[in-house]
C-alpha cells in the first residue's frame, strides 16, 4: 500500500483508527492490564473488585441488582460470586422476604480486602497521566455517553 493510500484509509470513516469503539476497546484493555497488575497482589480479578466494591458500598444486594450494576448476566455473575464466597469475601443468603432471591453481602474479610485496596484508584489516576480535572471530565463524559447509548437519545 502506498503512503497516500494509507493516509486516505486512515481518514476514511471506516478506518479502524477512526472508530470510537476501537479507541474505547484499546483504552479498556490498557486499564484491564493496570488493574490486573494492581489487584493481583490482593488475589482479586477486576470483576471481583467491582463486585466487592458494589456489595460493600450498597449493602446486601440481590444477585440481579448486582448484575445490573456490573452489567453482567447471571450466567457470568454466579460463578464469579461462587469463587468469591469460597474465598470468604462475600456471603450469599436467601432473601427472607422472597426465598427465590439471593442476597450478596460483603463479609468482614471482604470489607478488610476493600480497605486494603484504598490506594488502587489513586494508582490508576497516576498511571493514566491525567490531571484530577481531566479525570473528572472524562468520568462525566463516559457516564453521559453510557446513559445516552442506553436510552437511545
Amino acid at each position: 500500500m502506498s503512503p497516500s493510500s494509507s493516509t486516505s484509509a486512515a481518514s476514511s470513516p471506516l478506518s479502524l483508527e477512526q472508530q470510537i469503539c476501537y479507541a474505547m476497546h484499546t483504552t479498556v484493555r490498557a486499564f484491564d492490564a493496570v488493574y490486573r497488575e494492581l489487584l493481583s497482589e490482593h488475589g482479586l480479578s477486576y470483576p471481583q473488585y467491582i463486585a466487592l466494591m458494589g456489595v460493600a458500598e450498597h449493602g446486601p444486594l440481590t444477585v440481579s441488582r448486582l448484575g445490573e450494576l456490573m452489567r453482567l448476566d447471571s450466567g457470568t455473575l454466579s460463578p464469579l460470586l461462587k469463587r468469591m464466597e469460597a474465598a470468604g469475601l462475600v456471603a450469599r443468603t436467601r432473601d427472607p422476604e422472597d426465598e427465590r432471591r439471593v442476597l450478596v453481602s460483603a463479609t468482614a474479610a471482604g470489607r478488610d480486602r476493600i480497605g486494603a485496596l484504598g490506594d488502587v484508584p489513586h494508582q490508576i489516576a497516576v498511571r493514566s497521566g491525567l490531571s484530577r480535572r481531566e479525570l473528572v471530565d472524562l468520568h462525566r463524559t463516559l457516564r453521559q455517553v453510557t446513559e445516552r447509548l442506553d436510552t437511545g437519545a
